[in-house]
């Protein structure tokens, strides 16, 4: 019971996967979080048992409150406890404005907004020595993106929600902050009509001369969960390359 937990929620591929096997590699034991892809799930879960750490695979939609209760109830009883949580999980309905319907902003801000605080409570009640939680949010939260607007805004709450969070668990040795990246190519970014025009933007014009990889990602993540960020609170990491600075 001594060993640092970490959950990690829609951890089973993308950046979820890359953040939660470097934590396994800091000696953290995981709770991988997934909604559909429970093969996936598992495959994350085995590379992490090969790295010498312990896996935790738990199915839940973290749109859904009775669910996230229900996971951090299994996480309780697997683990007693909780160091890290990243909010990580993350839908939505690309669409322009004019043709969007309210289950798709449901939809979205369930999942993207709604979660983080309903699992920061919960993680919260897991972290009796203090903790750290990152969540993750995306350039469309202070930016126009095309198609984008039920996952700009969630993001934008994503960010609020981040500073008054840390203000409120401070008390309890909990530090909260977020990380903004620029566009990725991942599988998430194959959702995107768009998806080649915003590729082709990031390779052409991001001042640090290429694009923002996951492992980018992956690092500013380590960083802030480590101690040498104690002081760092509710702020949003932008990393970007250098390509908002241009917009």
């Amino acid at each position: 019971m001594s060993n640092k937990v970490a959950l990690v929620t829609g951890s089973s591929r993308g950046v979820g996967k890359a953040i939660a096997l470097e934590l396994a590699k800091e000696g953290y034991d995981l709770v991988i979080n997934y909604a559909r892809s429970k093969k996936a799930a598992l495959e994350t879960a085995e590379e992490i048992e090969k790295l010498g750490r312990k896996a935790f695979v738990v199915r839940a939609n973290v749109g859904d409150v009775e669910k996230i209760r229900v996971m951090f109830e299994a996480i309780k009883e697997e683990y007693g406890r909780l160091d890290v949580f990243i909010s990580n999980a993350a839908s939505g309905v690309l669409r322009p404005v004019m043709e969007l319907e309210e289950s798709h902003w449901d939809w979205t801000m369930n999942i993207n907004s709604k979660a983080l605080l309903f699992c920061a409570q919960e993680a919260a009640k897991l972290m009796d020595k203090g903790g750290k939680i990152v969540s993750i949010s995306s350039l469309g939260s202070i930016r126009y993106l095309e198609n984008y607007t039920t996952v700009g805004v969630s993001k934008a709450a994503v960010e609020a929600l981040t500073r008054y969070l840390s203000v409120e668990l401070s008390k309890l040795d909990i530090v909260v902050n977020a990380v903004s990246g620029g566009a990725i190519d991942t599988e998430a970014l194959k959702h995107f009509p768009n998806r080649e025009q915003l590729l082709e933007d990031a390779r052409q014009n991001t001042p640090a001369g290429r694009m923002v990889e996951i492992e980018d990602i992956v690092k500013t993540v380590k960083f802030l969960v480590s101690d040498d960020a104690f002081m760092i609170r509710g702020q949003t990491i932008i990393v970007d390359g250098g390509r908002s600075l241009l917009v």
